[in-house]
C-alpha cells in the first residue's frame, strides 16, 4: 500500500475534530510530498536542521510541529514559521521562545509539556512547575499556550499508561 492510499483510509477512521500529524522525521522530501498531495498538511519533526531544510523545500501552506525536545539555542531557527512546538519543558525554553517570538513580531503557539511517566529519560514539568510555567504564561506576550502534552513511560503495561495519561487530564482538569 502506497502513502497516499494509507493515509487517505486513516484519515476516515479519524473524528472529525482530531487532526492528524504525520511524524515525518527521517522521511524524504519526496515522500512527504506524496503525502502533501493527498490532503496532509500538519507534519511532525523532532530535529531542528531537517525541519528547516524540508519547510524550505516544500510547500508553504504545510503546518510544521516540533514534536522533539527543543534546544533553547535552536528556537530562532523555527520560530518564524513553527505552527505548534509540541514540547515546552522548562521555564527557560518557555522564555527563549518568547524572545524569538518578539524579535519576529509572532505569538508563537506551544504545549506545555508535563513529566507523566516513570522514566528518568523523558523531559517536563512536574506539577508544581508546571502552575509557575502557567503563572509564566500569563506574562509572556509572545507565547500562545494551546495545553499540555505528556509522554507516558515506554512499556506494555496498559493500566500503568492509562495511569500516566490519567494524571495529565487531572492536570487538565485542575
Amino acid at each position: 500500500m502506497n502513502v497516499s492510499v494509507a493515509i487517505e483510509n486513516f484519515k476516515k477512521e479519524l473524528p472529525h475534530n482530531v487532526t492528524l500529524i504525520a511524524v515525518s522525521k527521517t522521511k524524504p522530501i519526496s515522500l512527504i510530498q506524496e503525502a502533501y498531495e493527498t490532503g496532509q498538511r500538519d507534519f511532525g519533526e523532532n530535529k531542528v536542521q531537517e525541519l528547516t531544510e524540508k519547510q524550505e523545500a516544500l510547500p508553504s501552506d504545510i503546518r510544521w510541529h516540533m514534536i522533539g525536545h527543543l534546544q533553547r539555542n535552536k528556537v530562532k531557527y523555527i520560530a518564524p514559521f513553527v505552527h505548534l512546538i509540541h514540547g515546552v519543558d522548562s521555564l527557560r525554553l518557555l522564555k527563549e521562545i518568547n524572545k524569538q517570538g518578539a524579535k519576529i513580531n509572532r505569538c508563537i503557539p506551544i504545549l506545555l509539556q508535563v513529566h507523566i511517566s516513570q522514566e528518568d529519560t523523558k523531559f517536563g514539568f512536574d506539577s508544581d512547575e508546571l502552575k509557575e510555567a502557567i503563572i509564566e504564561c500569563n506574562v509572556l506576550e509572545w507565547v500562545k499556550p494551546c495545553g499540555l502534552m505528556g509522554m507516558a513511560t515506554f512499556t506494555s503495561d496498559t493500566d500503568q499508561v492509562r495511569r500516566e495519561f490519567q494524571s495529565l487530564k487531572g492536570l487538565v482538569d485542575e
